[in-house]
């Protein structure tokens, strides 16, 4: 049977500690709020700007940006729109949460404003 989303982030201490070195990195932002998914969290501000995604010993997160994202961080990215890409980061460690990560997360939510 599948687990949830949330189910799967509390039983991961990794996943369970980036979750929350995430949500409280957004604190600064205004207006935003988790929607739980049955796999995955979406944070939205109007509209999605980060999908947050369990994985074992981790979480994949993607970042709706306008551009690809040209870093060796970036798992995957993929065109959905003219003006959208989705940038998968994988984070396996909360000191990844940096200075760079944090800088794509606001670039992200200033695109919902």
């Amino acid at each position: 049977m599948a687990r949830t989303a949330r189910e799967r982030i509390e039983s991961d201490p990794a996943s369970s500690s980036i979750y929350k070195a995430i949500t409280d990195s957004l604190s600064e932002l205004e207006g935003w709020e988790v929607q739980e998914n049955a796999s995955s969290f979406h944070v939205t501000h109007g509209r999605a700007f980060l999908g947050i995604h369990p994985r074992r010993g981790g979480i994949l997160v993607n970042i709706v940006l306008e551009s690809e994202i040209e870093s060796d961080r970036v798992h995957r990215a993929e065109r959905v729109s003219s003006n959208r890409w989705h940038n998968e980061v994988i984070v396996k460690d909360v000191a990844e949460i940096d200075g760079e990560f944090l800088t794509w997360v606001r670039a992200a939510y200033a695109l919902t404003a």
